[in-house]
């Protein structure tokens, strides 16, 4: 009998694949904006008024074929949901701890995760589960080090990683914590490339996942593939301009995007991501320029 990811790459291939969503952040404020993503890596211009003005959120897939956006800089408590054709809904409030600068990704084949954060003054160290409905769940805390400005990818087809970030105390981190299939978070893994905070993250070849660009003091152009038992790999650098502050997401049946972020000016740029994690020199003018917005596959 099929497992229920192959069925749905089934599917996705049959559709043509999975198509993203690149919304909020900050231009010279907040702004509430999307911009769609093709099935073949085309980025939409903007659609505006989508929802509270905010950034410093975080997105993930769920439900198979939809989107969530969560959470955001205030900090502020609520979601927003995105159809499977990437129309963005109403705010939906009082979902789990305000914070801000967290990070999301998608797990057990149609549910998701948004985790860790900057909670009015403090970072923290929880999780919200999000059903593959789209109902976030209460608090779970004690999930590894508190931490922000980090980031989520999933990968192995039904399980997810958070990685890198900042304490607030000047520590940049190089830490990964793995999620289960049931959201389950595990103990801290360091040493995992250089430590960062202000990247991106997102799933590619049906199984993988890569962590790239970011800020250690200065910005960075380096990535780092994650396997499919999560093992994340050394540096490899010179992908693209460098950058922090960004989204990423997957598309297609096994390709993924990283857009926008930030310089020394906020950029309007997008570079794609093979199959076999090799990512592609610079996309330019997909968009208003803008920084720490959030991004996920839908289909």
């Amino acid at each position: 009998m099929a497992s229920l990811q192959q069925i749905l790459m089934a599917m996705y291939v049959a559709a043509g694949g999975r198509k993203a969503i690149f919304g909020y952040g900050y231009t010279s404020g907040d702004v509430s904006m999307t911009n769609l993503v093709s099935n073949t890596g085309v980025v939409s211009t903007d659609t505006t008024g989508v929802g509270t003005a905010r950034n410093g959120l975080a997105a993930a897939g769920y439900g198979t074929d939809k989107a969530i956006f969560g959470y955001g800089n205030g900090p502020v408590s609520m979601t927003n949901l995105v159809s499977n054709t990437g129309v963005v809904s109403t705010d939906t409030t009082g979902v789990g701890t305000a914070r801000a600068y967290l990070a999301a990704a998608g797990y057990g084949t149609d549910k998701a995760i948004f985790g860790y954060g900057y909670d009015s003054g403090a970072v923290v160290s929880m999780t919200n589960l999000v059903s593959n409905t789209g109902v976030v769940s209460t608090d779970t805390t004690g999930v590894g080090t508190e931490r922000y400005i980090l980031t989520a990818a999933g990968y192995g087809t039904d399980k997810a990683i958070f990685g890198y970030g900042d304490d607030t105390l000047g520590n940049f981190l190089s830490m990964t914590n793995l999620v289960s299939n049931t959201g389950v978070v595990s103990t801290d893994t360091t040493g995992v490339g250089t430590a960062r905070n202000g990247l991106a993250a997102a799933g590619y070849g049906t199984d993988k996942a890569i962590f790239g660009y970011g800020s250690y003091g200065s910005n960075l152009s380096l990535t780092n593939l994650v396997s499919n038992t999560g093992v994340v790999s050394t540096d490899t650098t010179g992908v693209g301009t460098a950058r922090a502050y960004l989204a990423a997401a997957g598309y297609g049946t096994d390709k993924a995007i990283f857009g926008y972020g930030v310089t020394n000016v906020n950029v309007s740029m997008t570079n794609l991501v093979s199959n076999t994690g090799v990512v592609s020199a610079d996309t330019t003018g997909v968009g208003t320029a803008r920084q720490v917005l959030a991004a996920a596959g839908f289909a």
